[in-house]
């Protein structure tokens, strides 16, 4: 079949005039420290150990960043670079903030992990385009996380991993959830229904995994930024749409997407492509969408690292906090030094994983659903999280829908002048790596 990889346009973002060097870049880390300790706000990770004279802009952050916190990060320190620092400091404060009691403490100068939940909330959006998105369907009422991810960032080398959680993957329940679901099972996404503690209790004891920070993002969050940013430029082999999100792409290659559009190519579970003659559906529905979503927020990032201009670069500011929630653990000091940290991450320091899944058919009283595909599912968490990982307490489902003891999985072997560590991409299976669908969109 053709590959979407060999149609792909490639734009280069304009290179600055200056060399990209930043001469007070640690004056405004210790601006932001200031600032925090003013305000009562503890840091708990150390400053950045980068030179001076040897970063470029943080708000350039490669496109590999992946995840709304990188845009917001990048974005962040654009306007502290580009204008004021007080500017950036009120719009910071219009962020909502939640205190997620079940975080896990960082360890400074760590490895430390950040739960980027896309929720379904329809706060912030015009009455039109809320209506658009079925507010009004009458089957909106809570929250669902339609997209889970993990960050896993590692300061000592610049490196961002990412895992991704199928929406549909069924798990053992604690108590707090389990009173509203028929045998103690449910999917994963069902329990972010009363806010992101009972979702992050559930991945630290499924999966070991400590979160450390959330970042909440809801429908208005995407588009805002979208469209503040001029829209994300998407490669599309195919025309493409999806009633259910109202996406419609009517000629294939390389365009812009922005405003609503940009939301539905975000939201699309139901994507079809028209493809010698007929439309076809991909008949991957979630596992397809988290693909199409890494692209289009590679496209977002794409975009912020190309913004010079104080003007849009305002614009997008105004924007970040309408459909957004962070981490009340998360001061703007941090989210600055994230920034610097990581805005070189490129090529092999960055990559996409999805959590190896099987089929496990109808669940009873649950549904349709995936379950952890083993070992491959415990080797890559292995793999990314290394000695970070805890002894699981909710043991994960099987093929017969019932709890099962996942094999235990030993870190990977160093070899002579290789030592590999865990965290280190080298060690991760080349298998578990996402690899996109040939009809998806490419961020171009």
């Amino acid at each position: 079949m053709p590959n979407s990889r060999d149609q792909r346009r490639r734009h280069a973002a304009p290179r600055s005039k200056e060399s990209g060097r930043l001469a007070n870049e640690q004056r405004l880390v210790d601006l932001g420290e200031a600032i925090d300790k003013r305000n009562g706000v503890k840091r708990s990770s150390r400053r950045s150990t980068t030179r001076p004279g040897t970063s470029r802009l943080p708000f350039r952050v490669n496109r590999r960043v992946v995840a709304i916190v990188a845009i917001t990060c990048a974005v962040l320190a654009g306007g502290v670079i580009g204008g004021s620092y007080i500017y950036t400091r009120v719009i910071y404060d219009r962020i909502q903030k939640i205190t997620v009691n079940a975080d896990t403490p960082v360890i400074p100068g760590q490895p430390f992990n950040v739960l980027d939940i896309g929720s379904d909330s329809r706060a912030g959006l015009s009455g039109a385009v809320a209506a658009q998105t079925g507010a009004s369907s009458g089957l909106t009422s809570g929250q669902r996380s339609d997209v889970i991810k993990i960050m896993h960032f590692i300061p000592s080398n610049g490196t961002v991993q990412v895992i991704s959680i199928p929406r549909d993957l069924v798990v053992q329940l604690l108590p707090a959830a389990a009173a509203y679901f028929q045998n103690h099972l449910g999917k994963i996404n069902a329990t972010y229904f009363q806010g992101p503690d009972l979702l992050v209790q559930t991945i630290q004891k499924t999966f070991g995994i400590p979160i450390n920070y959330v970042v909440q993002v809801g429908f208005a969050g995407v588009m805002n930024i979208a469209e503040a940013l001029g829209g994300v430029y998407l490669n599309f082999p195919y025309p493409s749409r999806d009633a259910w999100s109202g996406l419609t792409i009517t000629h294939p290659g390389c365009q812009l997407v922005s405003g609503f559009q940009a939301l539905a190519v975000a939201r699309s579970r139901h994507f079809e492509y028209f493809y010698q003659g007929a439309w076809h559906s991909d008949g991957l529905s979630d596992i397809s969408r988290i693909q199409r979503q890494d692209q289009f927020i590679r496209g977002m990032v794409t975009q912020a690292k190309k913004q010079y201009n104080p003007v849009v670069l305002a614009s997008a500011l105004s924007k970040i906090p309408e459909g957004l929630v962070i981490d009340s653990r998360l001061s703007l000091g941090q989210l600055i030094g994230m920034a610097m940290t990581f805005h070189g991450v490129s090529g092999p320091k960055f990559q996409t994983y999805t959590l190896p899944y099987v089929s496990a058919g109808n669940v009873p009283y649950v549904g349709d659903s995936l379950v952890e595909q083993e070992p491959q599912a415990q080797e890559l968490l292995v793999s990314i999280f290394g000695s970070q990982l805890t002894t699981p307490t909710l043991l994960p489902i099987g093929l017969d829908h019932q709890p099962f003891m996942p094999p235990t999985i030993a870190p990977p072997k160093a070899t002579p002048g290789h030592p590999l560590k865990p965290g280190n991409p080298a060690t991760v299976p080349t298998a578990a790596a996402d690899v996109s669908e040939f009809f998806n969109p490419m961020a171009c």
